[in-house]
């Protein structure tokens, strides 16, 4: 065969410059998956979390406050004002998992972190420990969901900013 002639026996894809085979490293695929699943898992326990808050405002908000403190219309008004808020963040949280849209359910999972760190301070201030410990245990699930569904931490500038 003469030098720079081409071997009649290879097949046309063989000279193609697209013709590249990519290598996986297959223990990374199933991490970054494992990780995928998870931050999965976390949201729609916070979606069902809203959901049951927004159900126990509207239908026995006395489930909200100690049991020696008065139910009276303010408080239904400003219960149905929290069913509101919850059930449109849990609407909007699971049709950002539904469609895979990951900037948002990042960045919802980012703000149901800040709700539930603010209500950990005001836990703290009225005396309720308990609670805001788990409060605060929420808060870090959601950072670390929005995290590994963003692909960068929040502190991060990209995080941000349009991948554009």
């Amino acid at each position: 065969m003469r030098a720079g002639s081409l071997d009649r026996s290879a097949p046309v894809s063989a000279y193609l410059p697209c013709n590249k085979s990519v290598q996986t490293n297959s223990s990374l695929v199933r991490e970054k998956s494992a990780i995928d699943w998870l931050a999965k898992v976390i949201a729609a326990f916070g979606a069902l979390l809203l959901i049951a808050g927004a159900l126990i405002a509207l239908f026995h908000p006395a489930m909200l406050v100690s049991p020696r403190d008065e139910i009276n219309g303010a408080v239904h008004t400003y219960a149905g004002y929290l069913a509101s808020r919850n059930l449109a963040l849990a609407i909007v949280l699971l049709a950002a998992l539904s469609l895979g849209a990951k900037r948002l359910q990042s960045n919802l999972l980012l703000l149901l972190s800040l709700i539930q760190l603010l209500d950990a301070a005001l836990d703290v201030v009225e005396g309720r420990w308990p609670v805001a410990m788990g409060v605060v245990v929420l808060a870090v699930l959601f950072l670390v969901a929005s995290g590994s569904v963003s692909g960068f931490p929040f502190w991060r500038m990209r995080t941000w900013k349009d991948s554009n």
